[in-house]
């Protein structure tokens, strides 16, 4: 790995811009060689996904004595997406787990996993796409569960989960058969009663874990239970959750901006014309940063025009990464076309933040009923 690995407690005590300032170096260094392959699935980076944890990159929004900070996570996340939007949105799956255990009243469990979590010596990811989706009236939910002695029992299947592989973990959430009311859990890849099934070919982003899950009554201890009943454990979780996925933004748009700077020597004189700009994107970019981060500071807060904020930086987060991912396309023209140029791998991950949930429908609804 190189330099010594950093204890969790000294990468936390890290000031923000050390912390992304090391992720940044790691992207650079040992990512960038790799992100074609996470894009065409040749590569799943397991390895590097625990190296950022070995510097603090998904430990640093765990909360103590109450409050919670976003700022490092994110900017972490985006010097990530600067690199490779596959592996950013890897980071994000893995920040919302360890979001999920710090939040947890379940002691047991958070003692359990939390520090496995936020180091990456365990990795997993997050199924809340169709739960999300259920609380806001657009699916139902996917998986039921019953009450049986020392835990639960789950059955049904989710289409896809991402950041998974046989010995990690993800959260999600199933409708209970014998009352009203949801559960949140942990889902232990290993367990035999859960079964990963390789997912059809994508656009882009095919090396991220991303598999079809089913739930062949498979036992949940109550040790694995991460809010019993689910719906306020959401509430509390759910700020965070949407505004972390602002990093894959902010790394995207970041690097369409360096796209466009980098032909602007040999086709400046006819890019000229264009009527988006990199100069626009940079203060696009500084403007959703300086929201994001004001908004991260206090990603707890209840009141309705903050969840409000929160939707509507995410909408215009992803809409803004297919206006530079397009915009880089076009100003490098026909040499942005070829496979071998990361400008056309930037317009597939960027709509991917536009559509991945909440995505840009979804969001707009959302707004539409707050």
């Amino acid at each position: 790995m190189g330099t010594l690995a950093l204890s969790r407690v000294e990468a936390l005590d890290q000031p923000a811009p050390s912390i992304a300032g090391e992720v940044a170096r790691i992207a650079r260094e040992q990512l960038a060689p790799l992100a074609a392959g996470v894009d065409d699935g040749s590569v799943y980076p397991a390895e590097l996904l625990r190296r950022f944890g070995e510097v603090g990159a998904w430990g640093s929004h765990v909360p103590h004595e109450g409050p919670a900070d976003l700022r490092c996570a994110i900017q972490a996340m985006a010097a990530i997406g600067e690199v490779c939007g596959a592996t950013a949105f890897m980071a994000w799956c893995q920040n919302t787990l360890v979001w999920y255990a710090a939040n947890s009243t379940n002691m047991k469990l958070a003692k359990r996993f939390g520090d496995g979590f936020s180091t990456g010596r365990l990795l997993g990811g997050t199924g809340l796409s169709n739960p999300m989706k259920s609380f806001f009236g657009i699916e139902k939910l996917k998986l039921k569960g019953r009450k049986v002695e020392g835990g639960y029992v789950v059955r049904g299947a989710l289409p896809w989960v991402s950041n998974l592989g046989p010995d990690h973990y993800f959260g999600t959430i199933f409708e209970r058969e014998d009352e009203p009311g949801t559960v949140m859990f942990l889902a232990d890849c290993a367990d035999p009663a859960i079964t990963l099934a390789p997912c059809k070919p994508f656009l882009a982003m095919d090396g991220t874990g991303t598999y079809g899950v089913q739930f062949r009554d498979a036992f949940v201890p109550d040790d694995l239970i991460l809010a019993d009943p689910a719906a306020p454990f959401v509430k509390k979780i759910r700020a965070g959750f949407i505004l972390l996925q602002a990093g894959m933004a902010l790394g995207l748009i970041r690097d369409c901006i360096n796209i466009m700077d980098e032909v602007d020597r040999p086709l400046g004189h006819i890019n000229r014309y264009l009527p988006q700009q990199p100069v626009n994107f940079r203060d696009l970019a500084a403007e959703l940063e300086a929201e994001t981060m004001a908004l991260a500071r206090d990603p707890y807060n209840e009141e309705d025009t903050y969840w409000r904020k929160v939707i509507a930086l995410r909408l215009r987060a992803g809409e803004a990464s297919v206006a530079a991912a397009h915009a880089a396309m076009l100003h490098c023209g026909a040499r942005g076309y070829l496979k071998s140029h990361r400008a056309q791998r930037r317009l597939r991950e960027a709509y991917f933040v536009a559509i991945v949930t909440p995505a840009t429908k979804q969001l707009r609804k959302m707004l539409a009923d707050a």
